[in-house]
């Protein structure tokens, strides 16, 4: 074969892949999503159409999705006039649209009689876990993304296995290639192996086993559950605080994160997504708490609806609720997320909302622990300044890594979503929204302390920083699509 054969050969497979790329990555994808993969693929081709196969179906395997749809039916007849048990007179007019979103997306009513408790210490909610580990009588269920055994976290490994030995049934799941790449892997093994518990990695990557599906699809909750009756869920991972890696030690980082304690029939709900990710993972369908719902004994009056979202879902569940939230704000929008990439309609939303005479402020870290998110990140805050909305950079050597955001006076959003496009499309995350002026206030007071640590970015400072991180910024800004 000469070489003018060789090179009309290769411009046609050329050709031939750039016409199937534009027919497959245009279904069901977001313009700037499919424009950046097409881009990849035409300019590094070959490599590009490789990364695509890994990295470009944004959806679980058919099966597993399945498994969600069986789950979600069984929760709505179990939670049928459920609802009613909520305190909707007191609420805003806007929020109940907002619920019914949810209930749609996530199959989980809103519910009434609930207690919930702010455990923004990081030795504190681990204390509180503790307890309630020690407390049970029937059941734990314990889900994290990261889990593992080291100076910080024994305490609670010694917990369950006491609940072990005493009789009480203990699950644990968490996330299989996060405790790959975390240290601590074989003491975490052991420790589990040793007490006793039964226990199973999520979203296994071993295809030698036929379990494959996107690497970076992960299952990002964090929660326990009770006897279901107290229930944990929040920002914070089974790991110390430092997340036991040299670079961060060497950097004296250190992450500061929000947990809520729960109780009331809002825990059955939060059980119920422990449920569905067991299923998911053993092929074994937990029964479904039926019993009468026991209220909350701090304050009752508290409306809680728990809201999954994730690759298993068919629709960006959280990213449909915080731009619906931030949309029908009326006064005031505080948002704290530590990885801020946010996607198009949620950029736009707060924008508008600050353009509306909101007040509206972001928290974030000043420093980052991820280069290319940290880079990203910082490509947004020119339009959000310019638009009027305060950033606050909480300061080094803390990661700010809590996640939750309050609407006017009494709505609250707390859970393990980022806002950023990971989180809405990529990783499994599950949040609290919570009704009660008490409750907001009591969040408000946390992101006054949050305010107090900060720097406040201005504009004119921003628009000055050194021309290379400008560059490395919107650089970093053009990867965030590739999803």
């Amino acid at each position: 074969m000469d070489i003018d054969t060789a090179a009309l050969l290769l411009l046609a497979a050329h050709a031939l892949l750039g016409t199937t790329a534009i027919i497959v990555i245009s279904a069901n994808r977001r313009p700037s999503t499919a424009i950046a993969w097409l881009l990849a693929i035409v300019f590094i081709p070959y490599l590009g159409a490789l990364v695509f196969f890994l990295l470009g179906n944004n959806r679980l395997p058919r099966h597993r999705r399945e498994k969600q749809r069986r789950v979600n039916e069984l929760i709505l007849a179990r939670t049928r006039g459920l609802d009613q048990r909520s305190h909707s007179e007191d609420w805003p007019s806007w929020l109940a649209s907002a619920v019914r979103l949810n209930t749609t997306l996530g199959a989980l009513p809103m519910v009434g009689g609930n207690a919930v408790e702010l455990l923004p210490h990081y030795q504190g909610s681990l204390d509180a876990m503790v307890r309630g580990i020690d407390a049970a009588e029937h059941t734990v269920n314990v889900e994290f993304y990261i889990f593992v055994h080291d100076w910080t976290t024994a305490p609670f490994f010694d917990a369950l296995a006491r609940a072990q030995a005493r009789g009480v049934v203990v699950r644990v799941l968490f996330d299989h290639l996060a405790s790959v790449m975390n240290p601590g892997r074989k003491e975490t093994l052991a420790a589990l192996e040793s007490a006793g518990v039964q226990w199973h990695p999520m979203l296994p990557l071993r295809p030698w086993h036929g379990q494959w599906q996107r690497p970076d699809l992960r299952n990002h909750r964090k929660l326990l559950t009770v006897d279901g009756r107290v229930g944990f869920t929040g920002s914070q991972n089974l790991v110390d605080s430092s997340y036991n890696k040299p670079k961060n030690i060497k950097r004296g980082l250190h992450w500061h994160e929000l947990m809520i304690r729960l109780e009331g029939p809002a825990v059955r709900e939060l059980d119920a997504v422990f449920v569905t990710d067991w299923f998911s993972e053993t092929e074994e369908l937990l029964p479904l708490d039926t019993s009468d719902v026991v209220l909350g004994s701090i304050d009752s009056h508290l409306d809680v609806q728990i809201l999954p979202s994730g690759p298993s879902f068919e629709n960006d569940n959280n990213l449909k609720l915080f731009t619906s939230l931030i949309h029908k704000a009326e006064r005031r929008v505080s948002i704290t997320s530590p990885y801020f990439v946010p996607e198009e309609s949620t950029l736009l939303a707060i924008i508008i909302a600050a353009g509306r005479g909101l007040e509206v402020e972001l928290f974030v870290s000043e420093i980052g622990d991820q280069a290319m998110v940290y880079h990203a990140q910082r490509s947004y805050y020119e339009a959000l300044l310019r638009a009027g909305v305060k950033i606050h950079l909480y300061k080094a050597p803390a990661v700010l890594h809590s996640k939750h955001f309050t609407i006017d006076d009494d709505v609250a959003v707390v859970g393990s979503s980022n806002m950023d496009i990971r989180s809405f499309s990529l990783n499994m995350e599950v949040s609290a929204l919570i009704h009660g002026g008490g409750f907001v206030t009591a969040l408000r007071g946390i992101e006054d302390g949050y305010r107090a640590n900060s720097i406040e970015l201005e504009l004119q400072d921003w628009l000055q920083r050194p021309l290379g991180q400008q560059i490395s910024d919107n650089l970093a800004r053009l990867t965030s699509s590739l999803q």
